[in-house]
């Protein structure tokens, strides 16, 4: 997908973010805005001032952190997978939730490849595809992090969401959300319904589903995903 944004004339950055991947940090040490402050140093120190975001899964959390905590920095924002931080809370996705146990109590030398199950990837996923995801997960930093991500990141965000904190904060950053049409239980109706508040908590704001995709939408299906990236940032130019 970065080569797609390139081809179309973007400066395509793709982080690893503190936790994950290959960058190596001075201290694996995470707070619920660790990975926020590091983007921010990242732009600072590459002089950026705006940026287009293209967010998924965990870094999607902090793309909505740099949207709500520094709007001048973002021009734009499409948000994979993962539903608008004012949502409201249903049963009905708690499901979408299920792998959150692992991930909090996950143990050293566990790699998560149950995350790539039929259940999360529409489109299937090669093992050599599967181990290349999983490599970085081998360091032990990385391995170290993913508790320390679920427990002092993910859990502190979502707790935040389901409490209605953003839905008392107004959403400046128009923000387009894309969905795959086989992430359940992320259904088109159960998403339009926890995203009703739009209106009265975000400037401009819109969702897409895209078919044949399940969570991994970067592997499901990339070509839509990128068309409907480069769609929306020429919308909100």
């Amino acid at each position: 997908m970065a080569t797609g944004l390139a081809s179309a004339g973007y400066r395509a950055l793709v982080p690893d973010l503190r936790g994950a991947g290959w960058t190596e940090a001075d201290s694996t040490a995470l707070d619920r805005t660790s990975r926020l402050r590091d983007v921010l140093a990242l732009l600072d120190a590459l002089g950026i001032e705006r940026v287009r975001l293209l967010s998924h899964d965990m870094g999607a959390l902090t793309a909505m952190q740099l949207s709500y905590e520094h709007p001048e920095r973002v021009a734009s924002a499409v948000q994979l997978s993962v539903p608008p931080a004012f949502f409201a809370f249903s049963p009905r996705i708690v499901p979408g939730f299920r792998h959150l146990p692992r991930f909090l109590l996950h143990r050293r030398g566990t790699l998560l490849r149950r995350i790539f199950s039929p259940a999360y990837v529409a489109c299937g996923m090669t093992e050599e595809v599967k181990d290349r995801h999983l490599a970085p997960q081998r360091r032990a930093e990385v391995e170290a992090a993913v508790r320390m991500l679920t427990w002092r990141q993910i859990l502190p965000e979502a707790l935040r969401m389901s409490a209605g904190v953003y839905r008392r904060r107004r959403l400046a950053v128009p923000t387009l959300v894309v969905v795959g049409r086989q992430d359940l239980p992320w259904t088109e109706p159960v998403v339009r319904r926890i995203s009703r508040y739009a209106p009265r908590c975000a400037d401009r704001f819109e969702l897409a589903f895209v078919e044949d995709a399940a969570h991994f939408l970067t592997d499901d299906a990339p070509e839509e995903v990128t068309a409907l990236a480069l769609e929306w940032f020429a919308r909100t130019r």
